[in-house]
């Protein structure tokens, strides 16, 4: 499967998983499923677990398939999810917690 941009991964993802974009600027996108972040590049991972960390409730964080090593990497500690480009989930988001 070829790479996608930011833009075509947003509308695949809004898609698959039913998400609107959000009106906050929190998160790219709100699903039933939970929040999401699309990082097509690389170069975005880092800054895209960085946002998710901040947000309550399930996280996901959208990739393509190929940047998967990087993502796994980044994605210890953040509780957040990966799909990629297809709906397919890489990794299962942890359960959010409630705040003490």
């Amino acid at each position: 499967m070829s790479r996608m941009s930011k833009s075509e991964l947003t509308s695949a993802i809004a898609g698959l998983m039913e998400a609107q974009p959000d009106p906050t600027g929190q998160v790219d996108l709100v699903s039933p499923k939970g929040h999401i972040i699309v990082a097509a590049e690389v170069d975005s991972l880092k800054d895209a677990f960085k946002r998710i960390k901040k947000v309550d409730g399930y996280r996901w964080v959208a990739i393509n398939r190929d940047d998967l090593f990087a993502a796994n990497t980044l994605s210890v500690g953040s509780k957040a999810g990966i799909v990629d480009q297809t709906g397919k989930v890489l990794k299962a988001p942890d359960l959010p917690r409630k705040p003490m």
